[in-house]
């Protein structure tokens, strides 16, 4: 894929994930950039896959110049981003041909990184999983994300799901998502967490000013409601996000069983980046654990991954004793909206699984 195709096949995303500036700008750095700088010549010259999949590259300069934005580096171009009225395609080429040149050294650091996005809206299927698991097995939970960024979706149950006729978690909670909701309402049975832990090659800490100023500009501008949940989320971010390979942190985390309570791994948009060898090894680790589990300290492997079908990511659940295979629906990339299927919790015995 060459660099321009990558833009527009990113835009093309953006769009369908309602964030048409940011769409509008990868069509016109596909259009318009040219190789001819140190910068332009590193895009243009990027190595292997540079699209959503692997390395992101037109994601990785959309969050660079909206770092400019938000840290007032670039104030011409910070008055033609959101939420200033819109402008002239010339007009905002021009200010990021302007930021391109100027501040050429800041912007290549920050291509070294890929994004990070940490969605909070992804937290919806966390909190109605968290809840049905509860229901189910009557346990406090241990947590362990794969790719957790920040650690802000291991703070779930810190964050509110308020639904038509239905409210989880108190009025006061840090965050409330309310995403459209269709298919099956979650389950009311509020989950204890008693351990939370997650694992990440470039982990953020959201308490640090440029990790946080990261987390913020890899979010799209004109999508104001996604910015200020993550500033909520990070108001209350108090989890440990430990810097090293997921299989490697995942066999250490494993050999750590703890009696009388669930553990819940998880990753969501997270598992496609990880290399084959990592996922695999990932996989076989989780499902020998699983072999281990017994009733007084089961296992619970969910994802929310991108799965070759539409609309969004598939929501999956494997659950043991008993290698239960549970498709919990589908759900928007972002969290926008939520198509919720879970079987009744009483509706078969884990008698059978023990």
């Amino acid at each position: 894929m060459s660099l321009r195709d990558a833009f527009r096949a990113q835009a093309d995303a953006c769009s369908a994930l309602g964030s048409p500036f940011t769409a509008r700008l990868l069509r016109l750095c596909a259009d318009r950039l040219q190789p001819g700088t140190r910068l332009t010549d590193r895009l243009f010259d990027w190595p292997g896959d540079i699209g959503a999949g692997s390395a992101s590259v037109p994601l990785r300069l959309m969050g660079a110049l909206h770092g400019l934005v938000l840290d007032n580096a670039a104030p011409g171009l910070a008055r033609l981003y959101p939420p200033q009225p819109s402008t002239t395609d010339d007009a905002l080429w021009t200010a990021v041909e302007d930021a391109l040149n100027t501040h050429a050294a800041r912007l290549d650091a920050w291509l070294d990184r890929p994004p990070q996005t940490n969605e909070t809206g992804r937290s919806a299927v966390l909190i109605a999983a968290g809840h049905w698991l509860t229901a189910e097995y009557g346990l406090p939970l241990k947590l362990s994300e794969l790719g957790a960024s920040a650690g802000l979706n291991l703070m779930w149950d810190r964050f509110a799901l308020a639904l038509p006729g239905l409210r989880l978690g108190r009025a006061d909670q840090a965050l409330t998502l309310s995403p459209d909701w269709r298919g099956d309402a979650p389950f009311d049975c509020a989950p204890r967490v008693v351990d939370r832990r997650g694992v990440d090659l470039t982990p953020l800490d959201p308490q640090d000013p440029g990790d946080c100023l990261r987390l913020l500009a890899y979010l799209w501008p004109d999508q104001p409601d996604r910015l200020a949940r993550t500033r909520a989320a990070i108001a209350v971010a108090e989890a440990t996000v430990e810097r090293d390979d997921a299989a490697g942190w995942l066999e250490t985390r494993l050999a750590q069983p703890a009696p009388g309570t669930l553990h819940l791994i998880y990753h969501t948009i997270a598992w496609q980046y990880f290399p084959p060898e990592t996922a695999a090894r990932a996989r076989g680790l989780i499902e020998a654990a699983g072999a281990r589990a017994t009733g007084d300290a089961p296992l619970a492997w969910l994802g929310m991954e991108a799965d070759g079908q539409i609309p969004g990511a598939g929501l999956s659940l494997r659950l043991w004793p008993g290698d239960r295979h549970i498709a919990l629906g589908r759900a928007d990339f972002h969290g926008r909206w939520v198509d919720w299927r879970t079987p009744d919790p009483t509706s078969w015995s884990r008698e059978e699984t023990a």
